[in-house]
């Protein structure tokens, strides 16, 4: 990638994330502005994700709508090949990840890093090194793990083949 290249991804990347009207939704009171940091934010498991990634929601509601959600992932956790309805964008906040995509060149992301993947379209991420990143998502967040000829698994089946386990839902 060229060094024009490289810096209108960062500008699409930073646009993106900081300037799209649906990153005001949330949970926050209508008009008045959120913040936290790190420290301050609760790290949960996600049900059918695997239970090495955790997740921490910041703006929004996954479940019904929109959302921003950090994961923090440690190195070799992988969520193999999925899709999801949503249009999934994710920003690298640190560590290293790999992306692949079904007919597409897999994608190194550092920090700083940003990938796109329209809505249905089948990809898996491994964080190669410990990874923390946002995951932004125009619409309710769900997860379609898929086999090799494209046919949907349960959680369980597609996790328990690349030694996972699926996150159950808080009783």
């Amino acid at each position: 990638m060229t060094n024009r290249s490289q810096w209108w991804c960062t500008m699409l990347a930073a646009s993106l994330f900081f300037c799209l009207p649906h990153f005001a939704r949330g949970q926050e009171a209508a008009g008045q502005p959120a913040g936290r940091n790190l420290a301050q934010m609760k790290f949960d498991t996600v049900p059918g994700l695997p239970t090495c990634a955790l997740s921490s929601v910041q703006s929004g509601d996954p479940t019904k709508g929109p959302s921003i959600i950090l994961a923090k992932v440690p190195a070799g956790c992988l969520v193999p090949w999925h899709w999801h309805t949503p249009n999934e964008h994710l920003m690298i906040v640190s560590g290293v990840a790999r992306l692949e995509v079904k007919d597409g060149k897999p994608l190194t992301l550092r920090a700083g890093g940003f990938a796109m993947m329209p809505s249905r379209h089948v990809h898996q991420f491994r964080c190669t090194t410990a990874c923390t990143f946002f995951i932004d998502s125009d619409a309710a967040f769900d997860i379609h793990y898929v086999d090799a000829q494209g046919k949907e698994l349960a959680p369980d089946d597609a996790l328990k083949a690349v030694r996972e386990t699926a996150a159950k839902p808080m009783k």
